[in-house]
């Protein structure tokens, strides 16, 4: 029997504001329920170059997938991929990029935003285009596809904290704010997740600095947040790359596959 996963993509999150701000995260950490790990993503620390990394476990230099604005097709096998091809159910409450990466491109909000195909690699999708969706729609969407579908493997991925970001950076009271109310977010849906036996991952893209942006290789813009919640997962300390998250998933789900992957992180 694979380990069904959530991986939670929280865009835009610099580690150090996780460690410090996300009280509930922090709160399993104290009683061994949970625990974290800092990585440092890949160049350039930008989002769809390493959203395309953590899906796939390829470099954004080496995927092509090297900005924001590079608007196709993933070329390499993804989670999605992986787990459609092998008879696993898979959904995504996600920014459209993800839509674009893995199921169709360009984006068409009337015909991708609610996707329900069982011939794509995202079978079941609540897409979205705004920077300003909030983080609880986004939630509500990811559990709803939850309990509608059983994915084996569902994505969740909020934007909310990084469009703050954007608009008052790093070492601002909205940033800060932002994480924690997310945290306070999650606080409601971990202990439900756990009951119907999900292994849970939460992590970044990348962070963000005080010019109101990223994609850099300042510590602020590169330093992430990796959180492990669940019964398969060692919880012991091990050096964890951004590229070996997406192997990592796939060992979790069972999938026969060729990726790299962080052997200490589990307990398998």
């Amino acid at each position: 029997m694979n380990n069904k996963t959530i991986l939670v993509v929280l865009d835009g999150l610099n580690y150090q504001v996780a460690r410090d701000c996300m009280g509930y995260l922090n709160g399993l950490i104290e009683q061994q329920r949970a625990t974290l790990y800092k990585l440092q993503c890949e160049l350039p620390s930008l989002s769809r170059p390493l959203y395309e990394c953590i899906l796939t476990g390829v470099r954004p230099v080496e995927s092509g997938i090297v900005n924001n604005y590079i608007e196709r097709l993933s070329h390499h096998e993804s989670i999605f991929s992986l787990a459609k091809s092998q008879g696993r159910v898979t959904a995504a409450a996600a920014y459209h990029w993800v839509s674009e990466l893995y199921n169709r491109t360009p984006f068409d909000p009337v015909r991708d935003r609610f996707t329900n195909d069982q011939s794509l690699n995202i079978q079941h999708g609540c897409f979205y285009h705004w920077d300003h969706y909030p983080d609880e729609a986004l939630f509500l969407d990811g559990e709803y596809l939850r309990r509608t579908h059983q994915p084996d493997f569902l994505l969740i991925h909020p934007m909310n904290i990084d469009d703050m970001g954007h608009k008052f950076g790093i070492d601002s009271q909205q940033y800060r704010n932002s994480a924690r109310h997310a945290d306070v977010i999650l606080s409601n849906y971990v202990e439900p997740w756990l009951a119907e036996g999900y292994q849970i991952i939460v992590t970044s893209d990348h962070g963000m600095n005080n010019d109101l942006s990223h994609g850099g290789i300042l510590l602020q813009e590169r330093e992430v947040p990796l959180f492990v919640i669940g019964d398969k997962f060692s919880h012991q300390e091990c050096h964890v790359s951004q590229t070996e998250i997406c192997g990592t998933v796939c060992q979790l789900l069972k999938l026969d596959h060729n990726k790299a992957y962080t052997q200490g992180l589990l307990a398998l």
